[in-house]
């Protein structure tokens, strides 16, 4: 059993790819797709992805995704798309694996390293921790964001929608009816065709919305279609009104999971409710079509979707500062960190 830390997808064991499918059972974000996505259009110049891994003969134990953004301070490898973080590791032999990686982690010239946002039940995260105490890391963690969700145990979307407040079930119906006799309206669903005009007509709808100036987005989202529309995971609906995008929303399926990921509407039609119309279609076809078990608006504690889902989750951030620096340089980064956390 060794440490490596590769710096290229192409160095990885072929064996890799049982720890991304596991990863991928749990989240999209854990899926190499994502990965690979958001190291080919996210990433600014001064950040380097790295990959550290145990590994043991030809077999893979463990990824733990990292990006460098400086000589001492690493981070998970993420972006502000990026909605949930772990660490892959195989079922056997965890604690040797995490420690293996907690000791080759101490070799490489690592200051500080923020992991984040991982869910607050996390065992591999925790025991993580753990390993990187005992290699003489100091280590904080501190509550990031909320995630709401529903669990949805069978039913059909007639009684998903049956106990969703009245007010947002006769809002819809009433916007849509209004709708319906000022303009032509109809909703089409992309999953694996005609994706560029997909992709233009989103970026058309967000240019219009509300949303603030996001850097890269259209290489983002232009190469996550793609690439998750390769394995069957897209959903990305679109409201055309008048024949023109109203509104979009992307979401993600994979194995029985839909992540609510993108959304956005012109606010040219905002009377109409274009956005609880279109959250409505999708609700519909990943309950009934795709027979989701879960649905999850991955991040934020707005009321909306509290109207939504039923249940909501924590999302924490965890922090290791090397603690056998040279003082000064130690009790500078600590301070550093625990400012982050008090600002997140």
């Amino acid at each position: 059993m060794k440490f490596v830390c590769y710096t290229d997808w192409n160095q990885l064991p072929k064996s890799a790819k049982v720890l991304f499918e596991k990863g991928e059972k749990e989240s999209v974000f854990f899926s190499r797709p994502w990965f690979e996505n958001l190291v080919a259009n996210s990433l600014e110049d001064n950040q380097l992805m790295r990959l550290a891994c145990v590994i043991e003969g030809e077999s893979v134990l463990a990824i733990l995704p990292l990006m460098q953004q400086s000589s001492k301070n690493w981070y998970a490898l993420r972006s502000h798309y990026t909605t949930l973080f772990t660490l892959l590791i195989t079922d056997n032999a965890q604690k040797k694996t995490l420690d293996c990686l907690a000791q080759g982690l101490r070799q490489l010239p690592i200051q500080g390293l923020q992991l984040y946002p991982f869910d607050e039940h996390d065992k591999t995260i925790l025991l993580l921790q753990r390993a990187m105490e005992s290699a003489g890391f100091e280590c904080y963690r501190r509550f990031h964001s909320y995630s709401w969700f529903k669990r949805l145990e069978g039913v059909s979307f007639k009684t998903y929608m049956a106990a969703r407040p009245g007010q947002v079930r006769n809002t819809i119906t009433r916007k849509f009816r209004k709708l319906e006799r000022e303009h032509s309206a109809h909703i089409r669903l992309y999953t694996n065709e005609d994706l560029q005009h997909a992709v233009a007509d989103y970026l058309l709808i967000h240019q219009a919305s509300w949303k603030a100036f996001e850097p890269n987005l259209e290489e983002f989202v232009e190469g996550l279609v793609n690439h998750l529309s390769k394995q069957g995971w897209l959903r990305l609906a679109i409201l055309y009104i008048d024949e023109q995008p109203a509104a979009a929303q992307i979401w993600f399926v994979v194995h029985k999971k839909a992540s609510i990921f993108r959304l956005a509407y012109d606010e040219t039609w905002k009377c109409y409710s274009p956005g609880s119309i279109l959250t409505r279609y999708l609700m519909e076809h990943v309950i009934d079509v795709d027979k989701v078990e879960e649905i999850d608006y991955l991040y934020g504690n707005d009321a909306y979707k509290k109207e939504w889902m039923s249940d909501r989750r924590e999302r924490w951030t965890l922090g290791c500062v090397f603690r056998h620096e040279p003082k000064g340089i130690f009790y500078q980064f600590s301070a550093s960190l625990k400012n982050f956390f008090t600002a997140v």
